[in-house]
């Protein structure tokens, strides 16, 4: 479906009058301002790829949306990341490293395996589809001929037994 060109107006005015406002509001968020012009420049290029109808009333809203939702995202890769480097910071190398401690990749691969195992054939059906098929949900759900809302929540709920097992597993 090819955009208006109305649409990509609207996209060029909004982001001439409030890019250094969607700044400001991203950078308050954030550690780094770097990060928050990158977070706005990316939510303008996400809006001229999307194929949905964007008018003048719903730009606004669809724009701070994308924006806080790319701050979230920001927000979980910098806790991953600030938890691993304490991990490596702050454990000793040599007394910590032991056999029990260190997993094989095969090791993990078969305890993830166990971990799907236990998920009703519905979930495991759509967390494989998900993870290892790299299908996204709205994908799931068409091939699946289910709902949206379901595939979302089929997934969810597998997602949260299989971490938990794995956290049980690898304690």
């Amino acid at each position: 479906m090819e955009k208006p060109d109305n649409t990509y107006r609207y996209i060029a005015e909004y982001y001439s009058m409030h890019r250094d406002e969607l700044c400001a509001f991203a950078a308050k968020r954030l550690k780094y301002a770097y990060e928050a012009e990158d977070i706005v420049h990316n939510v303008f290029l996400k809006l001229l790829t999307i194929d949905k109808m964007i008018t003048p009333v719903t730009l606004p809203c669809l724009v701070y949306t994308m924006t806080r939702n790319l701050i979230y995202d920001n927000w979980r890769r910098h806790k991953s990341v600030d938890e691993y480097e304490h991990v490596l910071t702050t454990a000793d190398r040599t007394d910590h490293l032991d056999a029990s401690s260190v997993y094989s990749a095969s090791e993990l691969n078969q305890l993830l395996e166990r971990g799907i195992a236990r998920l009703s054939e519905r979930q495991r059906e759509v967390y494989r589809m998900n993870v290892i098929d790299g299908m996204k949900v709205s994908e799931i759900s068409m091939t699946l001929n289910i709902g949206y809302k379901s595939t979302e929540h089929r997934l969810g709920e597998a997602r949260k037994e299989v971490r938990g097992f794995l956290a049980r597993m690898l304690a």
